[in-house]
């Protein structure tokens, strides 16, 4: 064999050994909490060693103006835990791809866009929460709040934290949640009497736990999730659900429209 055919023969398992490494990644646009996010990329790259996640996270207000901002020339592949209320409005957008995924008939009818090929799937839930420090309650003579009125009184007048419902969707839930509970009316005057009490007003939902949990301010209003994780790792934070009710959202999976990794990202909407 001469030279020359040795180095076509070469080149061509270069190419063939080059095909057969080859993975794809895919660009998830998130605002799941950075812990979960670890948890959910190695599990699934994981079940699927062809296909590398690469993360665009921030809080819900802010991926939703990005995604809309994108909207003629899009940047993501796949949208994995943002609230369904955001992936709503996408829809009506024309910006998602439908697909039913595997296990769909196991996803409550509330959990999911109602399309028989649905554009968007619910993964999880999450709960409006107060986050009590118990310590610093303690050395500040602070009672417990049981309801959300309670946040309006005198004595939690700058003790109070919550996310900035312009960039977080915790935030925006409260206030939704507010208004359907007191109604328009009683429900910005709710909130006007609450900003009195308002020490900080955060970017993200779960840093007003985090903060209480810190100490740096006794009361924070968050979500479940972050105020049990923080309870679990030794936090002095006990969560608090206020008696007039919750509000609540569904973080869903979408699959962006034009993008040119489709079929992985079916295997991810699929996990």
């Amino acid at each position: 064999m001469n030279r020359y055919k040795l180095l076509a023969l070469a080149a061509a398992l270069t190419g063939v050994m080059g095909a057969a490494s080859a993975e794809t990644t895919l660009t998830v646009y998130t605002a799941l909490e950075a812990d979960q996010i670890k948890v959910y990329q190695a599990a699934f790259e994981r079940a699927n060693p062809d296909i590398k996640i690469q993360w665009v996270r921030d809080s819900t207000g802010i991926i939703a103006a990005k995604l809309l901002a994108e909207k003629s020339n899009p940047k993501a592949d796949v949208i994995w835990g943002l609230a369904g209320t955001a992936l709503g409005l996408m829809d009506k957008e024309g910006m998602l791809q439908p697909y039913a995924p595997k296990g769909l008939d196991q996803i409550a009818a509330n959990m999911r866009d109602a399309k028989a090929e649905p554009s968007w799937v619910g993964m999880d839930g999450y709960a409006a929460a107060i986050c009590f420090n118990t310590i610093e309650a303690e050395k500040q003579k602070l009672p417990k709040p049981t309801s959300w009125q309670d946040l309006t009184k005198p004595v939690y007048a700058g003790k109070i934290v919550m996310p900035n419902p312009a960039s977080s969707g915790t935030g925006f839930l409260d206030v939704s949640a507010w208004l359907q509970i007191f109604g328009e009316e009683k429900g910005w005057a709710y909130m006007d009497a609450l900003h009195k009490n308002i020490g900080s007003y955060t970017h993200s939902g779960s840093k007003p736990c985090n903060m209480a949990a810190a100490g740096e301010f006794p009361i924070g209003v968050s979500f479940d999730y972050r105020a049990a994780k923080l309870k679990a790792d030794g936090a002095p934070v006990e969560a608090v659900f206020p008696s007039e009710g919750l509000g609540w959202e569904v973080e869903a999976t979408a699959i962006m429209k034009g993008t040119k990794n489709l079929e992985a990202a079916r295997k991810l909407a699929d996990f």
